[in-house]
């Protein structure tokens, strides 16, 4: 007892070191990255997924993107998706991986343009070891249709990589362990955007503990990447008069897209 008590110890003192050094790269506050000026989206009609259909959005105030397409600095070898999975090995760096039976690392384009991140897999993804593949996963699948996206043109992970016993909220010790593979996940891909569903993914990223409803719908900045917090796809399922909200974040992600690509 003493040893497990002692290699805990030593986890969580290595978390803690990772976390200092992120922070670090981190802006002093968390402030907005850009306004939405216009809402011509509030009226669209919705179609068959229950999502409304595209529509051309409204001005936006004119914002600079962050430049992710500067060299690796020499750190390519170890800065790929697959060196970030052979140093998350056969994790046990807290206590979820003794009932787990997969280890959901993330999948999707290693170029990906937008990255969705979620709280933690759930049975569905434990069995398959695949994000976001039970009736959240196929709710996020369809408003990535209605983003003329396929999930394979995106990457979808999450802050933990094991899943939680029936599904409960992350405890802090997880979260410490685990967030930095998910840092070395997004500076491998080097997204445009990043797409935080659901609260703790995004009071998670953007080391806040307020609401998700206030944090959404603006751009927040996470490691000088625009963050969009927006509902999680599970909440959608409960409160599907919400899917309206997560529309609107959505589509300000398209549009920074459709900018940034010229």
């Amino acid at each position: 007892m003493q040893n497990a008590a002692k290699d805990e110890m030593l986890v969580l003192i290595r978390s803690l070191r990772s976390h200092i050094e992120a922070d670090r790269e981190l802006p002093g506050n968390v402030r907005s990255f850009c306004m939405q000026e216009g809402d011509a989206a509030s009226a669209a009609p919705e179609d068959s997924s229950g999502l409304p259909q595209i529509l051309v959005p409204g001005p936006y105030r004119r914002f600079t993107v962050p430049d992710i397409t500067a060299p690796l600095n020499g750190e390519n070898d170890f800065m790929t998706l697959n060196g970030v999975r052979k140093d998350l090995g056969d994790c046990r760096r807290c206590m979820l991986h003794g009932g787990r039976k997969s280890i959901v690392f993330g999948e999707g384009n290693p170029q990906a343009g937008l990255v969705f991140v979620g709280e933690a897999p759930g049975a569905d993804e434990d069995a398959q070891g695949r994000p976001f593949v039970g009736r959240a996963g196929q709710l996020l699948t369809k408003i990535i249709e209605a983003m003329k996206l396929r999930r394979q043109d995106v990457y979808i992970c999450n802050i933990l990589k094991c899943r939680p016993p029936g599904n409960r909220n992350p405890e802090p010790v997880e979260i410490a362990a685990c967030e930095p593979f998910l840092v070395k996940q997004l500076e491998a891909i080097r997204p445009k955007v990043i797409c935080a569903l659901g609260t703790f993914a995004a009071q998670t990223l953007l080391k806040s503990d307020v609401a998700i409803s206030l944090l959404r719908g603006r751009f927040h900045r996470y490691h000088d990447i625009p963050l969009m917090p927006t509902y999680h796809p599970a909440y959608l399922l409960r409160n599907p008069a919400q899917k309206r909200q997560v529309w609107d974040d959505v589509q300000k992600i398209m549009k920074l897209l459709a900018g940034d690509s010229g």
